[in-house]
Order: structure tokens, then C-alpha cells, then sequence
């Protein structure tokens, strides 16, 4: 079986990869009768020399592959027929301005895994860049609070190598004694604490966060019934508010009113309440001054998200008395970090992180006869249609939704 590695051509333009060289070689290593190659890029964090170095050919010319592999949408010009396509499609959830591309898709009779569909037995993701938007979110949000309050100024995340450097730029310039609150308990949340634990900030219990003052920074690690409560005050269970999220209102005001830095590192289902809303941001108990939201639900759960931001302009200002984008050097607003593609900007790290985790769960099942159903679950097309699994979606084809 011949593996490709595909060019990124999807604007703007984005210079990660599914796997660094040194992962391809391990690839090479590890199942021998692989074939590998790697299409010609001048994108790409890896420059092509890199691969010619580790013995992988490298040329212009993919037509030959039976997988192709990449990370974002492949234009539908770009895409080649009768291929296994294996990028992340946005198209799971019915986005409409994929909708084309799905379509193409069929037409050329590709099949696509979606990496956001490569899940186990139990329906949990197996791969992702989540940890890394987790690790450029904290260090985006602490840059944020800097140019706030011209403590200091932060070189970009993009500017510098890796996530070992981001966290030097961090120690060198301590924050003043703040509050934190950090949501989730995924791998977006969980790289954000990487790089507040790597700052030697103090965790703190949640009664004490809420109750007491402190001589340094701190900041509280809350999941989804620290910040929900159901509306009729029964004590509940994590399992009961993903089955009934409408049973449930927002708890976070507590948080709210004592933090000076919310970083937003949950996963948002369906009907879940509101987290941080108009009314609490208007709230003169509010005290929040930054809110780095790495989930990004634009309209969403976090009402001072209002729109994203990008690498080149990643932070704005939101005044809640009027629920408008303003500077963020006005004096009343709140600074906010909605940057959507967060890994974009560590992409030597995401890259290799991001291989590494492919090879272990994703690439085993082509040589196993796909024993654990990986391929079997993560297919959404074959033979020119959706399969079973991913049906729902046949109507947003035809396009009556």
C-alpha cells in the first residue's frame, strides 16, 4: 500500500502536517511494506530536504498513492479520484460552506476519514491538535493580560520554535497575584494547565478560589457541574447533565466575580446552558479583565466572544455595557483571545505530536485488518455514497438543509 503525504493548499495557509519526518522514518520503520511519499512543499514547517534526509521520496506527483493524507480541506480542484482522503473535511456538522466539497467527494468516488471521525470503540476521539490550541491559548491569554496592562509584551506564539520557548518567555515575566479559572477536561484543557503548571502557578481547591485572597497568582481547574447546576437544585451527575443539558443553568457567576482571567477550554454540546453571559459580563461583580476563549464557539457559550481572531490579530476588546467589539486598550474592556486555529501557531510541535498519536492508533489498521474497527467507523464515504454511520448527512447533500 502507497502512502501520501499531501501539500497544504488551503488559504490562508497552513504549514503543519499529519507526519514530521523523523515520524515517517519511524513510519518506514515500523511496517517496511509501506510505501511512502511525500508531495513537494514550500509550505510546509518540514522543508523537503528534511524528508530526502530520511530516505522518503519527495516529488510533485501523488496520482500513484492509495491513502493520501493531510490536515485541512483539499480544494475540490485539488482532489484526485478513487483515493482514500484521510483531513480534517468540516463537514461532520453540516457546515455549508463545505457542502461542495462533500459532494465532489462523492462524485469522484474518494473515500474520506475525517480525523475528527477517528474514534474508538466508545465513540472518543483518538487524535486531534486540541493540546496544542490548549498550550498556544494559555500563553496567548497571559500575552493578552500583558499588553492589557503594559506589564509586558509577549513575542507572538508564531515567532517562536516550540512550546519549550514559549514557556521561557513565560518565566521571564511573572504575573502580578491573579485569579485563573481553566474549564475542561479534554486535551484542550488539559495543554492549557501544561503551561500553567510550567509557570508554577498554584492550583487552588475550588471553595478556596472562590473564598480566599492570595500573595501570588493561582488558578482553579473546574468541570461541567463546578459551572452548571440543574434548575430545580436536585445534586447531579456528569452522566445526567449530558443526557439532560436543559434541565441545567449556568453556575459560573460565581466564577465570574472573583477572576481575572477566564482561559475557555470546554467542549460545548448540544443545548448545553449558556456558560458566561451577557447579564454576567454587564454585572458590575464581574471581574474578569481577559478571557482567552480556546474553544471559540462564535455566538456561543461565551458571550464576549463575538467573532474570531486570527494569528496576525489575535486579541480585541469587548464592551459588555453595549455587547460591542471596541480596542482593548479601552479602559472598560474585557480582552478577548478567540484565535480558531490555535495549533497553526506551534506547528513543528503540533506536527510531530500530532504523528506520533497517527501512528500508534490510526496506522496499525491498515496491516491488522482493521481488528479494532478504527477505519470501519471513521470511513464516511465508499462507492460514491455515505456510509450507514454517517447517513444523517444525506439531506445537507441534496441540500434540503
Amino acid at each position: 500500500m502507497k502512502f501520501g503525504i499531501i501539500k497544504e493548499r488551503k488559504n490562508p495557509p497552513d504549514r503543519r502536517v499529519v507526519f514530521s519526518p523523523e515520524r515517517l522514518a519511524e513510519f518506514k520503520s515500523t511496517f517496511p511494506q509501506a510505501i511512502l511519499k511525500v508531495e513537494s512543499s514550500d509550505i510546509r514547517i518540514f522543508p523537503d530536504e528534511q524528508y530526502f534526509e530520511k530516505g522518503i521520496e519527495v516529488n510533485h506527483d501523488l496520482n500513484d498513492c492509495d491513502v493520501l493524507i493531510g490536515v485541512k480541506e483539499v480544494p475540490k480542484e485539488a482532489l484526485i479520484p478513487n483515493k482514500k482522503y484521510f483531513f480534517f473535511s468540516h463537514t461532520i456538522k453540516k457546515q455549508p460552506y463545505n457542502r461542495d466539497l462533500l459532494r465532489t467527494i462523492l462524485e469522484k468516488n474518494i473515500e474520506l476519514y475525517d480525523h475528527e471521525t477517528i474514534v474508538d470503540d466508545m465513540n472518543r476521539r483518538l487524535i486531534g491538535f486540541g493540546r496544542y490550541a490548549g498550550i498556544v491559548g494559555a500563553y496567548n491569554g497571559i500575552r493578552a493580560f500583558g499588553l492589557k496592562f503594559e506589564l509586558f509584551n509577549l513575542a507572538k506564539a508564531e515567532t517562536l520554535p516550540d512550546q519549550k520557548t514559549l514557556i521561557e518567555r513565560l518565566k521571564r515575566n511573572p504575573l502580578p497575584n491573579i485569579k485563573i479559572v481553566l474549564t475542561g477536561r479534554g486535551k484542550v484543557a488539559f495543554g492549557a494547565k501544561e503551561m500553567l503548571d510550567a509557570m508554577k502557578i498554584k492550583e487552588v481547591s475550588i471553595e478556596n478560589y472562590l473564598t480566599k485572597t492570595f500573595a501570588e497568582p493561582v488558578y482553579t481547574f473546574i468541570d461541567v457541574l463546578d459551572y452548571n447546576k440543574r434548575k430545580d437544585g436536585v445534586v447531579s451527575t456528569k452522566e445526567d447533565f449530558y443526557n439532560n443539558p436543559t434541565e441545567y443553568v449556568s453556575d459560573f457567576e460565581r466564577f465570574s466575580e472573583v477572576s481575572d482571567m477566564f482561559i475557555a477550554g470546554h467542549f460545548y454540546g448540544n443545548n448545553a446552558p449558556i456558560i458566561l453571559s451577557k447579564e454576567m459580563l454587564r454585572s458590575p461583580k464581574c471581574k474578569l479583565k481577559v478571557v482567552a476563549d480556546v474553544s471559540c464557539d462564535i455566538d456561543g457559550p461565551v458571550a464576549c466572544t463575538i467573532k474570531p481572531s486570527t494569528i496576525a490579530d489575535p486579541i480585541y476588546g469587548y464592551l459588555a455595557s453595549e455587547h460591542k467589539e471596541v480596542s482593548y486598550t479601552h479602559p472598560s474592556a474585557i480582552v478577548v483571545m478567540a484565535v480558531d486555529n490555535l495549533p497553526c501557531e506551534l506547528p513543528k510541535d503540533a506536527s510531530d505530536g500530532f504523528g506520533e498519536v497517527f501512528l500508534e492508533r490510526v496506522i496499525p489498521a491498515f496491516f491488522n485488518n482493521d481488528k479494532d474497527g478504527v477505519l470501519a467507523r471513521a470511513k464516511m464515504t465508499e462507492n460514491g455514497k455515505l456510509t450507514p454511520r454517517f447517513a444523517y448527512l444525506q439531506d445537507f447533500v441534496d441540500g434540503k438543509e
